[in-house]
């Protein structure tokens, strides 16, 4: 199955990519589903898209947004130059967007996204008549719904699924709370969702005033935060359902979550035990995981909006080379590390190693770079981290 990471900005692309993505999806300012992110200028999205070619990376572009006249009208000269640029696919919602990106895009494939909610066969061949390549398929679909539909839909119809990271209580993200709550510029269609649900919640009784606990973390009820999806022990079973490709999400993420995700995911894809890589996913910020509605009765389940993350990135490596009987690495400084202390390092292709910061030094300057001594030889990309 393709991997598919998200990519925030340029530098959550290069960790993408050097953590074994097959393919990034990302976006431009305008017309995608994460309009709060860093995402890419057109210049951005150009080199972007050489850069991941270069590596054998596809580019997918989010054009996600439920669309007025207005976003439509403005879309076709931009959908020239994705074209230009050899931008792989773009991932669309809108009916009409779609039909622009086969006008003014022939050479992109036609990717239809989530928020479609298809999950029966008629609606993915009607997708297809429509010129779709690939249907990412909605998210309340269970395991046995997903190897049905994959029986009824000819194999060059590529399927996708969401495999890990945040979900919305809303049916296939398409809620209204937000717009309702902060006004049309923060509405979840277009971009801007506040997420309320993660907000703290009361349950009131009219007549008497008294507040009534459902789920509550001693503070607040949480009546709509989902937990998150993490299907990483179960990656054969969508294999054998029939999944080409499996998508992380995340485009409001930073680069270490990209990373240690991404890492953990190939190596599990590429024949690891799960067992070995669960941990890893454990050590980035969430919420606790859950296998959303893979296994029938939803497990998606209330949580508290505290995140648990188990360790910090402190330094990203920008080189190495051999110093005698060990290496140097010009590391820049991500977060501050005392000396002595033990880090983690993640490089795809190893398991996770550690090394102790030498005693007459340590990281302390954000964006300042440090030379180290290694144990071991690291690449540029490669993580140092901080257990919390």
């Amino acid at each position: 199955m393709e991997l598919l990471v998200p990519a925030q900005g340029p530098e959550q692309l290069d960790m993408a990519i050097h953590f074994g993505a097959q393919a990034a999806y990302l976006a431009a300012p305008r017309w995608g589903m994460r309009a709060g992110a860093r995402n890419f200028s057109e210049d951005e999205l150009a080199q972007a898209v050489q850069r991941a070619h270069l590596a054998g990376v596809a580019v997918h572009l989010t054009l996600n947004t439920v669309m007025t006249d207005d976003d439509i009208d403005e879309l076709p000269a931009f959908l020239h130059r994705v074209d230009e640029m050899g931008v792989d696919a773009a991932i669309v919602a809108d009916l009409g967007a779609m039909a622009l990106v086969q006008e003014h895009a022939p050479h992109v494939a036609l990717h239809v996204s989530t928020q479609a909610s298809a999950m029966n066969a008629q609606a993915v061949m009607q997708y297809v008549r429509l010129g779709a390549q690939r249907i990412v398929l909605a998210r309340e679909m269970t395991l046995a719904q997903i190897a049905e539909l994959r029986r009824r839909v000819p194999k060059h119809v590529e399927l996708e699924v969401f495999a890990h990271g945040s979900m919305c209580v809303a049916y296939s993200g398409r809620c209204l709370l937000s717009a309702e709550l902060m006004g049309p510029s923060r509405s979840a269609n277009s971009g801007g969702c506040a997420q309320p649900c993660r907000w703290g919640w009361k349950l009131v009784e009219e007549r008497s005033g008294q507040e009534i606990p459902i789920e509550t973390d001693g503070r607040a009820s949480y009546l709509l935060s989902s937990s998150d999806l993490c299907l990483l022990e179960h990656l054969d079973k969508l294999e054998e359902a029939g999944v080409d490709a499996i998508k992380i999400e995340g485009r409001s993420k930073g680069s270490y979550y990209t990373a240690c995700v991404t890492n953990a995911y190939r190596h599990v894809l590429d024949g690891d035990d799960p067992s070995l890589w669960m941990p890893e996913v454990e050590q980035v910020s969430h919420r606790p995981y859950s296998t959303g509605f893979l296994f029938g009765s939803p497990s998606q389940r209330t949580y508290a909006a505290s995140y648990a993350r188990e360790r910090t990135m402190v330094g990203v490596v920008r080189s190495c080379r051999r110093a005698g009987d060990a290496w140097e690495a010009e590391v820049v400084c991500r977060n501050k590390a005392a000396a002595g202390r033990v880090l983690d390092v993640l490089s795809p292709g190893y398991p996770v190693r550690t090394m102790r910061l030498e005693e007459e030094g340590g990281l302390a300057t954000n964006g300042e770079s440090y030379v180290l001594r290694m144990p071991f030889a690291v690449s540029p990309w490669d993580l140092l981290c901080l257990p919390n």
